[in-house]
């Protein structure tokens, strides 16, 4: 009797091998295996894009400006612009509405404002560019029905890795 039992539990192990229902829930290493085969196209939110891109260049550019480290702030304001110009391509319209538009409306005066604040080395005249661009954003997240959203002008810095200070 032993002997029979032994080859009906291998044929029973590799007959629920085999089946579809038994098979573990692919864990995400192999979601990872499965996506390097076959990649899909990477399509982030836009919420995640400006968690990613916009929020943290518009917080180096405060900091870096507060601090007077001008090479600095020309350089975060020069990647935030083009943070908005990938956005604007990636994400044309959001809620219906044309997001360059949006972002031209709410954004190119402070920018230009923030520009000149940075080629003078005025560290007054940043402080108010730097707050109308914080409005400006603040006022396109109303526009977008997200006003609870709000940035403001950074008080301490989220980069502790990072020295604003100019050497």
């Amino acid at each position: 009797m032993r002997t029979l039992i032994s080859p009906l539990v291998a044929v029973a192990i590799v007959a629920a091998a085999a089946s579809p229902a038994a098979r573990p829930t692919p864990s995400f290493a192999q979601g990872e295996q499965k996506a390097a085969e076959d990649p899909a196209a990477f399509n982030p939110m836009m919420g995640a894009l400006m968690n990613m891109f916009i929020q943290p260049r518009h917080a180096k550019l405060g900091i870096a400006g507060r601090d007077g480290n001008w090479p600095l702030t020309g350089y975060a304001l020069k990647e935030l612009k083009e943070s908005l110009t990938k956005i604007s391509a990636a994400v044309p319209r959001w809620k219906g509405l044309p997001v360059p538009d949006l972002f031209d409306a709410a954004l190119t005066e402070p920018m230009a404002a923030l520009d000149a604040a940075i080629k003078a080395g005025d560290q007054r005249q940043f402080g108010e560019a730097y707050g109308q661009l914080t409005a400006g954003c603040n006022a396109c997240h109303a526009t977008m029905d997200h006003p609870f959203v709000m940035l403001k002008v950074p008080d301490a810095s989220e980069f502790p890795d990072q020295e604003f200070k100019p050497r």
